[in-house]
This record gives C-alpha cells, sequence and structure tokens, in this order.
C-alpha cells in the first residue's frame, strides 16, 4: 500500500488541499496518509482535516499521525513536506527588524533578508528529514513545499545528494491561468513553457494554434493603464518575457522599485503583504479547527490541482505528466550556475521525474536570475561552513537589500536578525562577526 507522509500537517491550508487532491484519484483513494507535526493541536486538526475529507469524499484511507517525525517516515513512498521553521512569530520578526532599518519586504519567504534568515532557520531541519529518510525510507520522494524553495533544494542536494527530493510551486500554471484571464483565450487552448528559478522563472513560450500569445497581450497591456501598473508587466516590458510570480512576489527580487517612494505608488506594490496573509493563515487554521470540532462539514471546493498529488498518481499510475519543477541544475540551464536550484520542465511517470534540460535563457532574464541565485548560493553556503560572515554577504549581493541601505546598515541588520531570531538559526552563525 502507497504511504503518503505529510511533514509539517499543521499547515491546515496546503493539507486540506492536497488531501483533496489525493483522495479524489480513484488509484489512491486508499492510500496510508501519516501526519507529522511539532505542535500537538495542530497536529490532532490534521488528522481532524484528514478524517472529515476523507468521509465526505467517500475515500477509505489508512490515517495514523504522530509527533514522532521518525515513525512518521517509517514506510513511507512520498514525503510531503510544508514546515515552517519558526512560524508566525518568526515571520513577523522577518518584517519588522527590517523595517526599523527602512528596508521595505513585500512578502520575504524567497529571498532578501527575510529570505535568507527563513532559510537558515530551515536548513538544519530539513537535513535532519535528510537523514532521518535516508535511513528509514530512502527510496522514497521528498515533495518539497517549503520555501525559500531554491535555497532549500540547494541545500538538500549538498547535504544528501542522493535524496530524490523535488520542489514543487504552483507558481507557473497561476501566471498562465492568470495571463490567459488577461487576454480571454481558455487555458485549455495553450501551450506554453516556463524556464528560471523559482518564483522568478520565465514564460519562454506561450501559444495558441502555433502562434504566440505575447502580441495579444502586448495589445491589452497597450490599452490598459491598469495593467501597466503591476510590477510583472512593467518587468515583461523591458525584459520580453513575463516572470512567473506575482507582482507582490517579483517586486523585492530585483533593485528597481522598492527603494523608490514613487514606484511604490505607481506600482501599487503592498508593502509588508506576508504578515496579512501569515495572520489570515492563523486565522484559517483556528476556523477550521473550531468548524471539525462542532461536526461542521470542510469546504473542499478546489480549483485546481496541486503538482504533488499529480506527482504522485504518476509515478503509481504511469500515467504521463508534464509539470514545472525544482531540481538541481546538471546541465538544465546553461547561463545559470550549475548545481543550484532551477525551475524547468519535469516528466514525471512511473520512471519517477524527469528534468528537462533548456538550454539558455536570454541572456536578459539569465542576468536577472544570476543576482537571485548569487544570494542564495551565499546563504547556503554559509550554513554548510558555519560561517556568519557569508550570511551578511549574501544580504549584501540581495538586489532590494543593496540598492536600500548602504553596507554599513546591511551587516547591523543582519546582526539585529540573528539576535532576534536567537536559536532558531545553528549556533555558528550566531557568533558575532567583526571587520
Amino acid at each position: 500500500m502507497t504511504t503518503i507522509t505529510f511533514l509539517g500537517a499543521g499547515s491546515v491550508v496546503f493539507t486540506r488541499e492536497l488531501l483533496v487532491d489525493i483522495l479524489s484519484f480513484d488509484e489512491l483513494r486508499g492510500v496510508t496518509l501519516a501526519l507529522h507535526d511539532i505542535d500537538a493541536e495542530r497536529l490532532e486538526t490534521a488528522e481532524g482535516i484528514a478524517r472529515q475529507t476523507a468521509a465526505q469524499l467517500g475515500a477509505s484511507p489508512v490515517i495514523r499521525s504522530s509527533l514522532d517525525r521518525r515513525a512518521a517516515l517509517d514506510g513511507a513512498d512520498y514525503v510531503i513536506n510544508t514546515i515552517q521553521v519558526g512560524m508566525h512569530e518568526a515571520t513577523v520578526r522577518d518584517f519588522d527588524v527590517p523595517a526599523a532599518f527602512g528596508l521595505r519586504q513585500t512578502i520575504g519567504d524567497t529571498l532578501g533578508v527575510g529570505g535568507i534568515f527563513r532559510g537558515l532557520r530551515t536548513f538544519p531541519v530539513l537535513g535532519e528529514i535528510a537523514r532521518d529518510m535516508l535511513e528509514i525510507c530512502p527510496d522514497a520522494w521528498l515533495l518539497n513545499y517549503t520555501n525559500p524553495m531554491a535555497m532549500n533544494i540547494a541545500y538538500l542536494h549538498a547535504v544528501a545528494p542522493t535524496l530524490k527530493a523535488v520542489g514543487l510551486c504552483h507558481s507557473v500554471y497561476w501566471t498562465v491561468r492568470g495571463l490567459c484571464e488577461v487576454i480571454d483565450v481558455p487555458y485549455e487552448e495553450v501551450v506554453y513553457t516556463s524556464a528560471g528559478v523559482n518564483h522568478q522563472a520565465w514564460v519562454l513560450r506561450w501559444e495558441r494554434g502555433g502562434e504566440s500569445l505575447y502580441p495579444l497581450l502586448d495589445e491589452r497591456i497597450a490599452a490598459d493603464p491598469e495593467l501597466r501598473r503591476r510590477v510583472r508587466v512593467d518587468m515583461y516590458r523591458r525584459l520580453g518575457y513575463y516572470p512567473t510570480e506575482t507582482s507582490e512576489h517579483s517586486s523585492e527580487y530585483v533593485p528597481w522599485y522598492l527603494r523608490h517612494d514613487a514606484e511604490v505608488e505607481r506600482l501599487r506594490i503592498p508593502v509588508g503583504d506576508y504578515v496579512k496573509i501569515s495572520r489570515d493563515n492563523r486565522a484559517e487554521y483556528v476556523a477550521t479547527r473550531d468548524a471539525l470540532r462542532e461536526g461542521k462539514p470542510l469546504d473542499l471546493s478546489r480549483g485546481a490541482t496541486e503538482y504533488a498529488p499529480e506527482v504522485i498518481h504518476a509515478i503509481e499510475t504511469g500515467t504521463r505528466r508534464r509539470i514545472f519543477a525544482n531540481v538541481p541544475n546538471a546541465g538544465l540551464i546553461g547561463n545559470l550556475p550549475q548545481g543550484y536550484a532551477v525551475e524547468v520542465p519535469c516528466v514525471v511517470d512511473a520512471l519517477g521525474v524527469r528534468p528537462e534540460a533548456v538550454g539558455e535563457l536570454p541572456p536578459q532574464c539569465a542576468a536577472v536570475n544570476r543576482s537571485f541565485v548569487s544570494v542564495g548560493e551565499l546563504a547556503v553556503r554559509a550554513a554548510l561552513t558555519g560561517d556568519p560572515r557569508l550570511v551578511r554577504q549574501a544580504a549584501m549581493v540581495d538586489p532590494n537589500t543593496a540598492a536600500s541601505l548602504t553596507v554599513d546598515r546591511i551587516w547591523e541588520l543582519c546582526d539585529a536578525l540573528t539576535q532576534a531570531h536567537g536559536d532558531l538559526l545553528p549556533a555558528a552563525l550566531r557568533e558575532p562577526v567583526k571587520l
């Protein structure tokens, strides 16, 4: 019997949606679901979601839960990772401390000082997960949703190169769906491909009937001044390819926007947006927990199937699918650094997840990506070596941070965030750094 382990199962949004998708496949309705979280109440809620979802869908999975990660991993064929180390409180610190230095962020989970410090507190747990999996379930696939995605996959590749780890994110899918809505073309009628790094990949081809849909997008943008007030549209008009994550995300990966009051206004950039999102996620958890306790049915409506259930179903049944996933760059994109994680098309079937080589990105896109990658490479190396200077150097080369603060203030900010996060960070990286 196929066993699917959820790590961070108390992330109720992901858990609920993934469970609906998994149990909606006829071939997966009898799987074993092993749920793990370090928070007993959240784990109880996750188990309640699993049982209620199964009942509403008429499925009959075996459901077990454990506060012991190793017990949850026993027998796993697939491990879905949605952990968030430090939870909402750490997210708030990632925003409040930089804001006191005058540094603007919007999401803070992928790049910038928020992404760097989220990665640094996540890497040790990822390392433990990898060690446990290689001992307990060495043939299992690790399907990672936890951000910072590219840093996490690069770190896992460095510490556990034989682990079958794949990073999954829905940004490419929703980007293309959104673009189709803008030009009033049904998504089902288009073909597309994308490549780059997670949250900053590029829609390289987007066609219907063999013809590019970019000219139609150009017409809509020219006719609608409100469309031109989006960061992604501004980047597309200047770079020639549409980036694959929201304008909120995209604004903080480049040096051009957040430091300027006028640009924040022109492009309607929601500074600090993720704090509200994180707060809303907490409220949704409470609402779901209370609904379960009151015996109310869950809302199981879904707009689209997540990648992890599709991957599991494809491998289990041999159904061939093509997705966009995050894997180490082993000759997949020629003009991005090898070894770091890239987001590329992948074929999935009974043989597993197989990435496709893309060749070279358009040079301007690769140039923007290389700044993104440089931050992650230094943050990962900081964790691997225990060198706290590399943390500061990662922040120094981050595009938005470098555009907004002097080097002295960047170092002071890293000192402040190190102190704020305390023992969530590895001991070696908490050592003071002097020039």
